[in-house]
């Protein structure tokens, strides 16, 4: 969501840190859905170690346009809540493009709810874009 097609240079060994980095975070995980090799979405859970916000985590969640609509992102959702529960994670938290409909409906499917506006917080082809600001108590 914040970078252009293009813009973002991650290599093999770059990514294979941040996935290190998450795993040695008892409260952060990453979740992969995939089918014959091919992954299909993913949710990327931060979170972050002072005592005061370790019951809460980031969410960061992607899926493939072609899998889109097909139940993969509610499975993901499920999957992750019931690990979050296990770590005793209380909060998560996310943001959306505003006009994401689909995303924002699905979220509001698995329990996130709109708590406020990021007014003009992303540039999107010359155009200003609003986000929500939503989260979930588990």
């Amino acid at each position: 969501m914040l970078f252009d097609p293009g813009e973002r240079k991650v290599t093999p060994e770059s990514f294979a840190k941040f996935i290190d980095a998450t795993n040695e975070h008892e409260k952060s995980g990453i979740f992969v859905a995939e089918e014959d090799g091919q992954i299909l979405g993913y949710i990327f859970v931060q979170n972050e170690k002072p005592k005061r916000i370790s019951h809460r985590a980031y969410i960061v969640v992607g899926i493939h346009s072609d899998s889109r609509g097909k139940g993969i992102g509610k499975a993901l959702f499920i999957h992750m809540m019931d690990w979050a529960k296990k770590v005793y994670l209380h909060r998560l938290d996310l943001t959306v493009i505003a006009k994401n409909d689909a995303a924002v409906a699905l979220y509001q499917k698995m329990g996130f709810e709109i708590e406020g506006v990021k007014r003009d917080s992303l540039l999107i082809n010359h155009e200003y874009v609003d986000e929500y600001y939503m989260s979930k108590l588990i």
